[in-house]
């Protein structure tokens, strides 16, 4: 079976990107092209299997897309759908990387975001294009392990030779020119160290398990054809980009886009009004319409929450007839101090070993969570109330803290205690146990309504926590109740210093007519000092 070589990728003179083509793709996307649209990317970023691609420096968002690439292996030029598969060589596999960080400058090109040298990573093995039948391959990707995209190429938007007749309209197709035909949903964000693996084969085949060194191209389980995997390996990028171009930048809109979803990029659900253009296009953001998103725990209102006790917030709840918005039953490392911020979500499930095997390993819900927790937001997990083993140790609350997060919350256990309770950021936690995941638990998913210390948490909620507890306030009623909550604490100091001179509480708590009076004199009296 033929290999990918340099000469391979010395031949490529054109390689042509195909934006949407793939259904799962296209919902995702929630946009479904009447007709097929493309991007150049420059030969100069094709690489091998095992090759190594840097995420540049000062960039966030270094996305992958497992694609199937044709390989022409004579020239084309305004051929019809009938005679266009005859033009193509090869099948094999690649990697349609970009940062999504310079998308804003590249005015629909992609040039800079998706053309860096070694974006388009090629091989291992070479199928003969006469040798399967374009409708039945078979795309798969691997990241770190865990398979993250399968498609088949069954009910692809426009059929392989389509793509070949159409784009020899207009240009001619040369020899050892190369096509990437789309990618399936699935597609995400690999960071410096990950593994990103694709492969292409006949629908079933599978070459097994994982290899970082990749898959000789050839006969698969059932006889079928496989490329094997194409391997890549991430590294950071340490050059920065000259002041005299266009800076990486990013946004809320761009890590959804990259990760396929608010959920997936550790986002709060918010409503946004996408733009017009194919989200692949690279519209600039400053040209794209804007997320329609307020903020809700805005600085004035966290520093409002942040003057009041959860006992005054408590009472004005439970006037608005909210009572159990409470998560009991916790214990806090740091009692001695208040926190406010705004939610996100995780949910474990009971252990069932043969689920374990595909969602407690690798870069599993739990480690997505914690490496997707922004600055000020808190990490809370519904864990059932199962004490009988962890849900955090040291080393992902010390990344949960050095990411910014304000504080985590688990009605489960806490395993290696001593220096989970040494951080700096609280944990509010049922107990310590030594045990791992494994033992009672299933990381299964992130950012949705979970339950947790007997009560509804929603991505976005407003914690708030003290010694006192912890509550859950619904964003919506947030500012008036720090408001109600302000003048509550204001009315109670009053009531303190009358009952430390000596009156009865008796019309006094609570303020009748008489008392109300006295107290409005009171307030006056402090605002004039």
């Amino acid at each position: 079976m033929e290999q990918v070589t340099d000469h391979t990728l010395a031949a490529a003179r054109k390689v042509i990107a195909v934006h949407i083509n793939y259904p799962s793709r296209a919902a995702q996307r929630g946009r479904t092209p009447e007709q097929p649209s493309y991007f150049l990317k420059p030969s100069s970023s094709l690489a091998l299997s095992g090759s190594t691609v840097e995420r540049p420096a000062g960039c966030e968002l270094l996305g992958y897309e497992g694609e199937i690439a044709l390989i022409i292996g004579k020239p084309a030029r305004r051929v019809g759908i009938e005679d266009a598969w005859n033009h193509v060589e090869w099948v094999t596999a690649s990697n349609d990387l970009g940062v999504y960080d310079l998308r804003w400058a590249d005015k629909g090109s992609n040039l800079r975001s998706k053309g860096g040298d070694g974006f388009t990573p090629v091989g291992p093995g070479l199928i003969a294009a006469d040798a399967v039948d374009p409708a039945g391959l078979r795309i798969r990707t691997w990241h770190n392990g865990e398979l993250v995209q399968d498609d088949t190429t069954s009910d692809l938007l426009f059929p392989f030779a389509r793509l070949v007749a159409d784009l020899s309209q207009l240009l001619t197709l040369e020899e050892g020119d190369i096509i990437l035909t789309g990618t399936p949903a699935g597609a995400s964000v690999a960071k410096p160290g990950d593994v990103v693996e694709v492969e292409v084969s006949t629908a079933g085949v599978s070459t097994g398990s994982v290899s970082t060194e990749g898959t000789t191209a050839g006969g698969g389980a059932g006889g079928g054809l496989t490329t094997g995997r194409l391997v890549t390996l991430v590294a950071e990028g340490t050059t920065p980009f000259g002041d005299f171009g266009a800076q990486p930048r990013t946004d809320d809109l761009q890590r959804e886009e990259a990760y396929g979803s608010r959920a997936a990029a550790g986002l709060p659900a918010a409503e946004h009004v996408p733009s017009e253009e194919a989200p692949d296009a690279a519209e600039p953001v400053a040209e794209a319409p804007a997320a329609a998103v307020v903020p809700v725990l805005t600085p004035e209102l966290k520093a409002k929450l942040e003057s009041v006790c959860t006992a005054t917030l408590s009472s004005q709840l439970r006037k608005r007839g909210l009572n159990n918005v409470s998560i009991d039953g916790l214990t806090s490392t740091r009692p001695e101090k208040r926190i406010v911020g705004l939610a996100r979500t995780l949910r474990y499930v009971p252990n069932r070993e043969d689920l374990f095997k595909t969602h407690g390993g690798g870069f599993n819900a739990q480690k997505k969570a914690i490496d997707s927790v922004n600055e000020g937001e808190i990490l809370v997990m519904e864990a059932r109330g199962e004490k009988g083993t962890g849900t955090i140790g040291d080393i992902l609350a010390l990344r949960a803290q050095v990411r910014g997060a304000a504080a985590i919350i688990t009605d489960g256990g806490v395993r290696d205690f001593s220096a989970v309770a040494a951080m700096d950021m609280p944990t509010y936690y049922a107990n310590p146990h030594p045990a791992v995941l494994g033992r009672r638990h299933i990381p299964w998913d992130t950012d949705i309504t979970i339950a947790c210390g007997g009560t509804t948490v929603q991505p976005g909620d407003i914690i708030v926590a003290d010694a006192d507890g912890i509550l859950v306030i619904p964003p919506a009623l947030a500012a008036e109740l720090a408001d109600d909550s302000i003048a509550q604490e204001r009315e109670e100091a009053f009531i303190t210093e009358m009952v430390q001179q000596g009156h009865s509480v008796d019309g006094l708590y609570p303020l009748n007519a008489e008392w109300r009076a006295r107290y409005v004199n009171w307030e006056a009296g402090k605002a004039n000092e």
